[in-house]
């Protein structure tokens, strides 16, 4: 049996890596992210003559991340390999036909013709053909998420990632001559440079905005200025990021979800119509977990307790100039205006107008060149002369 066994095991050709290929594929590992145990994706670019690689962990692997994942990574390299092999991911492949005949995927179509690299796909179930980033997955996840990371957020473990990715190059392989950086120069060498637009890796929707002032996106809702309800808007989504547009105008910017059937609420979009319906105020979801500063919630009570329901209403203005000017600025000029006693929206809207126009002065640094001008002081009695009539006649005062 064990000599059955022997001569039944499938036996494999050594194959030969040339400058310039690459390799791709995506693994899953245990990641505390945010205090939650999650099993993530990692993308991973192996480049096999160098055996130079890239990893980044992902939320979800999707078409966004299977973007970003080639993006960032030929940004690392600074360079486009000329081919890729990959498995016949859904994301890149629509449907297999005979051989290695693939009916590519509209988003893969869009990341080849951009960065026009040749595409390899493996044969049914022979992932050995790309057995250089398989093998680099399981190091990857042994050597970089074990034991399982703790971080807030993923910027932090990427960056980390990509920090070990570059120290690694610094490793001589068994039976090289040369370190990976010494070979990666070859690598590079042989591949394209890096068109001069970077790819833009975001999904674009075309959708409507709901009463609610909501747009759905990948199942969950993103708000947006109630002026743009009803209206027919544009949704991108990359993989931290959902932005709306609206006539070529972005009209919101959200964090992106990645679960599902949530809500993510902006509370200035809803200000404008809560000016109109003050009585919902305190019952308005989108400002619900809102945490306002100490003087701005000192402002209001004032302006309750000295004017009712018109002070709620003046107080939701004051709010509204949080849509031009950072929560800072509106703080110190709320504290300008308590001290002198006088809380009202003009009050306020006058601070802010003087803390701009100090921070608008013209200064001469860095404006060598003016500093020779010379500007006359002006007399006031010159301007009677534009009284004067055609002949020099003086106007009788």
């Amino acid at each position: 049996m064990a000599e059955l066994k022997a001569s039944a095991g499938e036996v494999f050709v050594p194959l030969v890596h040339r400058p310039g290929e690459a390799q791709v594929d995506f693994g899953h590992a245990l990641v505390h992210l945010g205090g939650e145990l999650r099993k993530c994706p990692f993308f991973v670019m192996s480049l096999p003559y160098s055996d130079a690689f890239y990893v980044q962990v992902f939320e979800r692997e999707c078409t966004e991340s299977f973007w970003e994942g080639h993006v960032r990574a030929f940004e690392f390299f600074g360079a486009v390999p000329r081919r890729i092999s990959y498995d016949n991911t859904k994301v890149a492949v629509a449907r297999m036909l005979e051989g290695r005949e693939r009916k590519l995927t509209d988003a893969f179509l869009q990341l080849q013709s951009h960065y026009l690299f040749e595409a390899h796909f493996c044969l049914a179930a022979r992932g050995n053909e790309k057995g250089v980033v398989e093998g680099m997955v399981r190091y990857s996840r042994a050597n970089f998420l074990v034991p399982v990371p703790r971080v807030p957020g993923l910027e932090i473990l990427n960056k980390e990632l990509e920090e070990k990715c570059a120290s690694d190059r610094r490793r001589r392989l068994r039976g090289q001559a040369r370190t990976k950086e010494e070979l990666l120069v070859e690598d590079v060498a042989a591949m394209r440079g890096l068109p001069p637009e970077r790819f833009e890796a975001s999904r674009v929707v075309a959708t409507r905005a709901s009463s609610l002032s909501l747009v759905r996106f990948d199942a969950n809702d993103y708000s947006v200025p109630v002026g743009h309800a009803h209206r027919e808007v544009v949704a991108k989504g990359d993989c931290e990021r959902v932005a709306v547009w609206r006539d070529g105008e972005r009209i919101a910017l959200h964090r992106r979800i990645w679960s599902k059937e949530e809500v993510s609420f902006d509370p200035l979009h809803y200000l404008a119509l809560l000016e109109r319906k003050p009585g919902a105020f305190d019952h308005a979801r989108p400002l619900e977990g809102w945490e306002l500063p100490e003087p701005l919630l000192l402002l209001r009570r004032r302006l309750e307790a000295d004017h009712g329901s018109a002070g709620t209403k003046e107080f939701i203005g004051v709010l509204r100039l949080l849509e031009k000017r950072p929560m800072k600025r509106l703080v110190r000029a709320v504290e300008a205006a308590l001290d002198l006693g006088c809380g009202r929206l003009e009050c306020i809207r006058q601070h802010l107008y003087g803390e701009e126009r100090e921070d608008a002065t013209f200064r001469l640094d860095g404006r060598e060149h003016l500093k020779g001008v010379r500007v006359a002081r002006t007399d006031p009695a010159d301007y009677r002369q534009l009284l004067g009539v055609a002949g020099g006649e003086e106007v009788p005062a």
